[in-house]
């Protein structure tokens, strides 16, 4: 709950005594309950506050990790955050192509299209994973965005967050009006520019800053 609300942040790992707690969550129907109550928010928010202008530059962002595609898959083997992160791992799980999707965001997905958006697909993954992260999106039938903007190597030299926020800005400067981000991060829906609305997902297995 701490991590949810922020109070606990930087973390490598899950405390031990807390692990099977996270596992039991984010594998439970509260887990899913609580994904889909925020999907909700964004529909509402989409339904009664976007005066979108239809000219192309009404746009909505998303992550992709525990956001569009889940690693809960991943994470399972590895304690639901209890091991240290081995990013080489983690990296050859994603290059597998197999995560599954998070069908809430699929909708919400599926919704902003319908309606015009530009969906932009803004995500710590590294450049060179673009192939197989495309091919992951296309397996589970999210496809359309506009964009797919993965971290270059000098983006690695920044923290998730700045490398973020300085991707909205080049949006916003292409004259696009970001309605709404939705991410499980903080880092994906912190800084300046922002959208009109952020959107949190529940998210307690790792914090990327």
């Amino acid at each position: 709950m701490n991590v949810e609300l922020h109070n606990i942040r930087g973390f490598e790992v899950v405390p031990e005594e807390c692990a099977s707690y996270i596992g039991k969550y984010v594998t439970s129907t509260q887990y899913k309950v609580d994904s889909e109550r925020a999907i909700e928010e964004c529909i509402v928010f989409l339904s009664t506050s976007c005066n979108l202008k239809k000219d192309g530059k009404d746009a909505w962002i998303f992550d992709i990790d525990d956001t569009l595609l889940s690693t809960v898959p991943f994470y399972k083997k590895h304690h639901y955050g209890g091991d240290k992160l081995n990013m080489t791992s983690f990296e050859e799980w994603q290059s597998e192509s197999k995560a599954p999707v998070l069908d809430h965001s699929l909708r919400l997905f599926n919704e902003l299209k319908s309606r015009g958006l530009q969906i932009f697909l803004i995500s710590s993954r590294r450049e060179h994973l673009r192939s197989e992260t495309t091919k992951n999106l296309l397996s589970v039938d999210i496809h359309g965005w506009t964009n797919l903007i993965l971290r270059s190597h000098e983006d690695e030299l920044s923290s998730v967050q700045d490398y973020k926020t300085k991707a909205r800005k080049e949006l916003i400067n292409k004259g696009y009006r970001i309605w709404g981000i939705v991410g499980d991060q903080y880092s994906s829906i912190e800084g300046i520019p922002n959208a009109k609305r952020t959107f949190k997902l529940p998210n307690p297995m790792y914090h990327v800053c």
